[in-house]
């Protein structure tokens, strides 16, 4: 069963952060992320840029479902 811990370490070391939060239950997980990188991007650029972090994961079933949110700071700051 998948850490959410290892989870966001995986985000992490390919991601700068300003914040991270993982929740699931070892098979699926939702996450908060939040990161500079994604500054102009759409949702699905975002998406994809996590995705492609991950995609080792996914492919060898260790990880089988995420869902994300993916903010700036500064969208996170105002949606707080």
């Amino acid at each position: 069963m998948l850490d959410p811990k290892k989870l966001e370490m995986w985000i992490v070391n390919d991601l700068p952060c300003e914040h991270l939060t993982v929740e699931g239950d070892g098979a699926h997980f939702s996450a908060l992320i939040v990161s500079n990188e994604f500054a102009g991007l759409n949702r699905i650029k975002r998406q994809q840029r996590v995705n492609a972090i991950l995609k080792p994961h996914f492919d060898s079933g260790e990880l089988h479902a995420l869902s994300m949110q993916t903010l700036t700071p500064d969208e996170w700051r105002t949606h707080g």
